[in-house]
């Protein structure tokens, strides 16, 4: 598998130019500021070994750059393999967009189309997957933060809004194992968003903590269904949201009750569980004490997205090694990865296209 195409060539997935121990990661992923590395990130990263890495909108240039970006944050761990994850969902959530690649739709049109032809949606969903993963395995970049399974309901924040699929869980859970299916078949893995459910949050967890009042078994007869039917997904991403219901205190990321009653127990999830950013302001504390209550939390990674060194200084003080449990979970992502089909590209985006058009 292709992990990266840099100014030296092409890296291959397994090849002997490092030798890499895992138990010398640490449980955090990180970005980075820039279009390219600093000397103080690369010796940050050199001596720090987060697990992986995650790119933004400012990450990207052109396509050689980001290319040689997602290169240059491996070699500065001296992992070939290391995952580089992005949220390329399509619609307004889109790191990368044209002309580097196409715009793609929002949730909400597959999800239209899907109400109008439940095979054609599956199939939309599919296809947008699988094109996105054409486009990102060619700069190194093998995991998408999608798809969303969270349920929206009227009146809620538009932080997740259009980037759902709909409003019937059971639609919203095919759609996002078409979607996640679209990528494993190109090569790359998904992350489910956002565990135990964003859907009823009024508002945005980027600025303010969202608390849902709903009892246990209305969640769990909604919000929680997309997640239960992709439980065996490699990895999930948390909810920065406090539910009464289940611990009135802490909001999901970081309550310890959370994530051993619900997304481990109910929902069934035992992959890898993946912080929101720890920078979002729903979060209390500075950066060091949210990283400490995701860790204490039972999470296995602490996700930080921003690139500001005195912020990634304090999540790498408080992310352990890797090992237990997560070692187990992170050891199965890392063998998840699959060699790419053999679809034809162009006849793919043909059809795509062709959808959209209809739609």
């Amino acid at each position: 598998m292709i992990v990266g195409v840099g100014q030296t060539g092409i890296r291959l997935a397994g090849s002997n130019d490092y030798d890499f121990d895992m138990t010398e990661s640490k449980a955090f992923i990180s970005g980075c500021k820039g279009l390219t590395l600093t000397s103080d990130e690369k010796a940050f990263f050199a001596g720090e070994r987060p697990w992986g890495f995650i790119l933004f909108g400012r990450n990207i240039g052109e396509p050689e750059q980001i290319a040689d970006l997602t290169a240059a944050l491996r070699d500065s761990i001296g992992n070939p393999d290391a995952p580089v994850l992005i949220d390329q969902e399509g619609g307004r959530v889109q790191r990368i967009r044209p002309p580097i690649v196409a715009q793609y739709p929002n949730g909400a049109a597959i999800g239209e189309i899907y109400r109008r032809d439940r095979e054609q949606g599956l199939r939309a969903a599919w296809l947008m997957s699988r094109l996105h993963a054409f486009d990102l395995m060619r700069f190194g970049i093998t995991v998408d933060c999608l798809p969303v399974l969270d349920v929206p309901i009227e009146g809620s924040s538009d932080v997740i809004g259009n980037r759902a699929y709909g409003y019937d869980p059971r639609a919203v859970a095919e759609i996002g194992a078409a979607a996640a299916a679209g990528l494993k078949a190109g090569g790359m893995l998904p992350v489910m968003k956002h565990m135990p459910g964003h859907g009823r949050a009024f508002v945005d967890s980027h600025h303010k903590l969202p608390v849902v009042d709903t009892a246990f078994d209305e969640l769990a007869g909604s919000d929680f269904l997309p997640f239960v039917a992709m439980k065996n997904e490699l990895m999930g991403m948390s909810a920065h949201i406090v539910f009464t219901a289940i611990d009135p205190d802490n909001p999901a990321t970081t309550s310890a009750k959370v994530v051993r009653e619900v997304i481990r127990g109910h929902i069934g999830f035992d992959g890898l569980l993946l912080s929101d950013d720890v920078s979002m302001n729903a979060l209390a504390g500075d950066i060091e004490t949210r990283a400490r209550g995701i860790v204490a939390a039972g999470l296995d990674i602490v996700l930080h997205c921003h690139g500001i060194m005195d912020e990634m200084l304090q999540v790498a003080r408080v992310a352990p090694v890797i090992s237990g449990d997560t070692l187990r979970r992170v050891k199965a992502v890392e063998a998840g990865f699959a060699k790419p089909d053999a679809a034809d590209e162009a006849a793919l985006r043909d059809e795509f296209n062709g959808m959209l058009a209809i739609a």
